[in-house]
């Protein structure tokens, strides 16, 4: 072992990871077969309705079914929405879990145990980004299953989601900022979509960039920083990393969107999520393993094409004229094509595709003829990637309210994830206060091929 990685296994036998321990936890989190090299998370924030999208219940009462026909798709047995009749033609891909339950009531807890698959502390809008709180899905794979191809192993984009305060659970929290998903905010859709990450600045040089890098190398020596801050050893990591993208034709190529053909960026949709949709589909396809992309920045549900699902009836909006405008058909053309282009290319056995909000909505519709926060029973689309095709696991009761049958909780569908990229869900990581912490709950067998 070089310096540097006895520094690093020193520093880590500070938190409980010894040689003996940190060897157990590398075979353990790759003694799973993987079924899946890569995860596209579509995080459809502000909280989907089941009752409107995948679940329906066209015998409830009136104040409860949807204004929506269900109609029929591909895979027997399975109805959906009316609005979605292009998702309905690719549903033999499918698994829906229709049973996703736990008790967040507000977007800011429920999104961070979406996005982490950790129960928080309190269910509290007011729940701040800290460090003491769990990591993101694709920090974890980064720490236990780093990718070796010169692509990052995880990238989240093209917002920070915020409720009022940033949502937990979009960075590495206590696995440091070497493990941070590559974050940019830029919008895939601009007509002169590039990230700056990704360019030298004019007038330096490859070469010139190096000669900084080993300057700058030298005087970290020299004062010790690496021995005695864990801290600097991540941004060295994080700097380390943004030269390597830099420097690569692989990284950049995965990254420009101009190389697409008009069509089949106009298949995606000439939208901020549609490009990102397509730039998902790049990115696996040149080996990124985790792919997060954010709906929207806001919870929405004030106005038409902005937004997430939040529909409430804000402002005397009413949820029936915003979803069908703008929530729907925006995912009736990216979901499909996704599916469709990953299938064309070959990818889409290999690729697993997640559609899910932090929580649903009120069966019973609101005084605004809209509907309300509802994280005791919603749905949850698997697509690719080892699980099973045309699929339903779990049945809600007849209101879509609560599971009737095998309730998942998000640790759960956690311990999924990870059992199908291979990483071994009962792993431990370590907090910063020497915690051993699970990744995942129970592994939903059942939804595996």
């Amino acid at each position: 072992m070089d310096r540097r990685s006895i520094l690093r296994v020193g520093g880590a036998g500070m938190l409980g990871l010894t040689m003996p321990n940190l060897m157990r936890a590398a075979e353990r989190a790759t003694s799973v077969k993987p079924r899946a090299k890569s995860v596209i998370f579509l995080f459809q924030w502000g909280g989907p309705s089941q009752l409107d999208t995948f679940d329906m219940k066209p015998d409830a009462p009136e104040s409860v079914r949807s204004p929506y026909r269900p109609i029929s798709s591909s895979a027997d047995g399975i109805q959906v929405c009316e609005l979605l009749p292009e998702t309905a033609k690719r549903m033999h891909h499918a698994t829906l879990i229709r049973t996703m339950t736990h008790t967040m009531k507000n977007h800011a807890s429920a999104g961070y145990y979406a996005l982490s698959g950790h129960e928080p502390p309190s269910d509290d809008q007011r729940l701040r980004d800290s460090l003491d709180l769990y990591p993101a899905y694709g920090s974890v794979v980064d720490h236990l299953s780093p990718n070796q191809n010169g692509m990052p192993t995880s990238v989240a984009y093209p917002h920070v989601i915020r409720d009022g305060s940033i949502v937990p659970a979009q960075h590495a929290s206590f696995l440091g900022k070497r493990h941070d998903p590559l974050l940019f905010l830029e919008d895939p859709n601009d007509r002169d979509f590039k990230l700056p990450e990704l360019s030298l600045p004019r007038g330096l040089s490859v070469d010139r960039l190096h000669r900084r890098r080993e300057m700058q190398k030298l005087v970290d020596a020299q004062t010790r920083l690496l021995e005695y801050s864990d801290q600097a050893r991540g941004f060295d990591d994080y700097y380390e990393r943004a030269i390597s993208m830099l420097t690569s034709d692989r990284v950049r190529k995965a990254f420009d969107l101009s190389a697409e053909k008009e069509s089949v960026r106009d298949r995606y949709g000439r939208t901020t999520y549609g490009q990102s949709c397509l730039m998902a589909r790049r990115l696996v396809e040149s080996g990124v393993k985790f792919v997060t992309v954010y709906f929207s920045a806001s919870i929405g549900g004030r106005r038409v094409n902005d937004g997430g699902w939040d529909t409430h009836g804000f402002d005397n909006t009413r949820m029936y004229e915003i979803v069908n405008k703008y929530q729907l058909p925006i995912t009736d053309q990216t979901l499909p094509t996704l599916l469709d282009d990953l299938e064309e290319r070959g990818l889409l056995d290999e690729t697993l595709v997640v559609w899910m909000g932090e929580f649903g909505r009120t069966p019973q519709i609101n005084k605004n003829l809209s509907r309300d926060h509802w994280p005791q029973c919603y749905t949850a689309l698997l697509a690719g990637g080892g699980v099973k095709k045309g699929y339903v696991y779990g049945k809600s009761d007849e209101h879509a309210s609560r599971p009737a049958e095998n309730p998942v909780k998000p640790e759960d569908l956690a311990a999924t994830i990870y059992q199908l990229l291979g990483i071994d869900p009962a792993t431990e990581i370590y907090d910063r206060n020497n915690r051993p912490l699970i990744i995942g709950g129970n592994t939903l067998h059942d939804v595996i091929a």
